[in-house]
């Protein structure tokens, strides 16, 4: 499959919107017109690819909505070579932004199947980040501090060690809340031992489960 003149001409229509919709930063706006959405979907869906929609990928996950891949990414404010953890690889799109916004990114999946092809798939599309198959509550604390830290499914509940693996002054957005919907917030650790929290909207998400057989 090739990335056509109609598939970015698409991007360019979808990235108007997504101004339109509140999405400011230029380099979001960048990233999002130049990576192939169409490429980390199902067939089934390839003709919907540039719609602002989420869509199955299988395993019970989904291709987030391009706006909350953006605003998510917007609220996060990401600085060139800073270390961003993502939580939840899915089909490796919001990583594939992160990667072109130069963040070093390390990404978490606990849905075996999705880890082994996106880990696959990603680099061969030129997005190169560190893949862990693992329990997202718990983090990545060998690797730790992160810069940023973005959770890309609904928890019931802020993950205290993710807090913990977070600098202080860095930021996590998270969709906190065990419902259909959840509320977007934004964590911004001010101390070892203090943090700021402010809400941003109503999102939905897949939940954000442990992995029983946590293992890299």
């Amino acid at each position: 499959m090739i990335d056509t003149f109609r598939h970015k001409g698409l991007r360019k229509k979808l990235v108007k919107e997504l101004s339109s919709k509140g999405i400011t930063n230029e380099n979001i706006l960048k990233a999002i017109n130049n990576i192939p959405r169409h490429l980390f979907m199902d067939n089934a869906f390839i003709d919907f690819a540039y719609q602002d929609k989420a869509f199955p990928i299988g395993s019970g996950q989904t291709i987030s909505q391009p706006y909350t891949v953006a605003f998510q990414t917007q609220l996060l404010e990401i600085k060139s070579n800073e270390k961003v953890l993502e939580i939840g690889t899915g089909s490796g799109y919001q990583a594939a932004v992160l990667t072109i916004l130069n963040a070093d990114v390390y990404t978490i999946e606990r849905q075996k199947d999705l880890f082994k092809k996106t880990k696959s798939f990603l680099p061969s599309l030129g997005y190169n980040c560190m893949f862990v198959y693992g329990d997202g509550y718990k983090g990545l604390e060998n690797f730790a501090p992160f810069d940023k830290i973005l959770l890309t499914c609904g928890a019931p509940f802020i993950p205290e060690a993710l807090i913990k693996q977070l600098k202080v002054g860095g930021k996590m957005v998270a969709p906190i809340g065990d419902g259909d919907t959840q509320v977007m917030h934004l964590i911004e650790k001010t101390s070892n031992s203090t943090h700021s929290i402010t809400t941003h909207g109503e999102f939905s998400f897949v939940p954000m489960l442990i992995n029983k057989n946590n293992g890299n």
